[in-house]
């Protein structure tokens, strides 16, 4: 009696399928992935972890290295450094994913309409961005600063002002290229209109590439945020902000370095896990790498 062997089943992936399949082989990817899991887990419910507020001051316990009392030290005012650490993450990672979204509805819009009407409006629509990203964005927040004041809310508005510039050139290359294949141009001879081509078929077909930039975008914006603070033209004191530790804990460094170690470490961290992430996507994203 003979048995029928039966035939191995081949298992199909759809494209948003095998693209998490190919990034969950990728261990440095996910490592980035799960550190920023961490990082906003830590960043929502570290201030309460201790009985210490960011801005209560203890004058008697100025400069404490890192114990049990204060696990990350404390300042020169006596202030817990480890709620200070994770209320700046708040505001740090509060600026960079605002920013990062609004870039990215702005520069959708703006490189996908581009894309689609095409022509002399085309030319001058890209020209126009041109001359946006050439003004610099510390320009631009100094000029801010002057009418509306320093804050969060002005440096979101510095960042986005020329930070849609980048994802909407990406955008504009992604739906020129995808204009040309058959199935646009066989949506075109059935009678759909140029924006439901553009809404139904081409933008959803650029998201990978969308996603990449996205996810590239936020540490940018986390470095540019932690960067004005630094300057001193960020949020302002009390509020605890990564750049301006630094900048408190920098001439501190000789004699209390962790003062400076902690809130450099935390941006050097975000930073990495995010371009960490952003480099797995675009390999998982990218049609040549698929088997």
């Amino acid at each position: 009696m003979t048995t029928k062997i039966q035939p191995l089943q081949e298992i199909h992936y759809n494209y948003w399928q095998d693209s998490w399949r190919r990034l969950k082989c990728n261990w440095m990817a996910m490592l980035g992935l799960y550190a920023l899991i961490l990082l906003i887990f830590m960043a929502i419910v570290g201030p309460f972890l201790t009985p210490y507020t960011y801005y209560e001051t203890h004058l008697h316990l100025k400069n404490q290295p890192p114990s049990t009392q204060f696990w990350f030290g404390t300042d020169e005012l006596g202030r817990d450094l480890f709620t200070r650490v994770w209320w700046g993450a708040r505001i740090s990672l509060l600026v960079g994913i605002v920013a990062s979204l609004i870039d990215l509805v702005i520069g959708v819009f703006y490189g996908s309409l581009a894309a689609s009407i095409g022509g002399k409006i085309e030319e001058l629509m890209m020209r126009i961005a041109d001359i946006l990203y050439s003004i610099p964005y510390l320009l631009v927040v100094i000029l801010l600063m002057v009418v509306i004041g320093s804050g969060i809310t002005t440096i979101i508005i510095a960042l986005t002002i020329t930070g849609w510039i980048s994802m909407a050139r990406i955008v504009r290359g992604q739906i020129l290229q995808l204009k040309e294949l058959d199935f646009v141009k066989a949506a075109q001879s059935m009678g759909a209109s140029r924006l439901g081509i553009l809404w139904r078929h081409l933008i959803p077909n650029a998201l990978g590439s969308i996603i990449v930039t996205v996810t590239l975008t936020i540490p940018t914006a986390i470095f540019a945020e932690a960067f004005l603070s630094f300057l001193g033209l960020g949020v302002q004191a009390p509020i605890a902000s990564w750049g301006t530790m630094a900048n408190d804990g920098l001439p501190a460094l000789r004699y209390y370095p962790w003062r400076l170690f902690f809130p450099a470490g935390f941006i050097s961290l975000t930073m990495f896990s995010f371009n960490l992430l952003g480099d797995g996507l675009r390999d998982a994203f990218d049609p040549r790498l698929r088997i």
